[in-house]
């Protein structure tokens, strides 16, 4: 049987999701901890790379087992997993459903908050500024992004994608009572993507670069400078959407 856990991370402990032979990773971490409790060798397949830092409110992971798992697996596994992971549900899935390439949209916030705040430390942004950015003017650039296809100008160097191209279905900032964040939602997003999209929004709303000569950048698919970078702590993977047809109805 094909089973998807859902389940929520903290990423400030580790290095990112995928293995790595040096650090410690939420997919090392869980692959420990099957392979305990299935008592064989347990592969894990994500739907999508984190980077060190980088949370999950919510995110799927696929495994293969013979083993029916139900709730008191669910309660063995969060028994001996790390403090910073807690798996949320199991869903037992058609034979075909994919982790990653299966999902139809998924969803990132990045939240901002302008206080020094040492309970946000880890998982917001602290703009250190004597003022606060233009949120009209970082969504009307956010707006500008929806008629955008290929993001190459906001992809990390030296990335292997076969291609750019992206369909952004939303973008919008927020504010809050603490900052703001940015909410962001495409069918697939490339490496550095949503921080290369915050950098850009805070150099906007900051008037350090004007929309239109960004938007120049953009459609010639150059590399847009950032002087603002936004860093990983503020980025939690909020959601992601699969087809109902991939469930099996128990």
């Amino acid at each position: 049987m094909r089973y998807f856990l859902h389940l929520s991370y903290r990423g400030t402990n580790f290095h990112g999701w995928q293995r790595q032979d040096n650090a410690y990773t939420v997919q090392a971490e869980l692959e420990n901890k099957l392979t305990i409790l299935l008592k064989s060798k347990t592969d894990v397949l994500g739907c999508g790379r984190t980077d060190t830092g980088v949370h999950a409110q919510s995110y799927f992971a696929q495994i293969d087992t013979n083993k029916i798992l139900d709730k008191n697996f669910i309660y063995a596994l969060n028994a001996i997993l790390l403090d910073d992971i807690s798996i949320r549900a199991i869903h037992p899935m058609v034979e075909d459903a994919h982790a990653r390439f299966s999902a139809l949209s998924r969803t990132y916030r990045y939240f901002i908050h302008y206080r020094k705040d040492p309970f946000l430390t880890d998982r917001s942004y602290f703009f250190r500024q004597p003022f606060k950015p233009d949120i009209d003017m970082m969504n009307n650039f956010c707006q500008q992004l929806l008629s955008v296809e290929d993001f190459s100008s906001f992809e990390k160097k030296g990335s292997d994608n076969n291609n750019s191209i992206c369909n952004l279905f939303h973008a919008n900032w927020t504010s809050t009572d603490e900052g703001c964040y940015l909410e962001i939602c495409s069918n697939r997003f490339l490496r550095n993507m949503v921080r290369a999209i915050v950098g850009t929004s805070l150099m906007i709303g900051c008037k350090k670069r004007e929309e239109k000569n960004i938007m120049v950048e953009v459609y010639n698919k150059e590399r847009i400078d950032l002087s603002m970078t936004a860093p990983a702590h503020g980025l939690h993977l909020w959601s992601i959407e699969y087809p109902e047809s991939l469930f099996v109805k128990l």
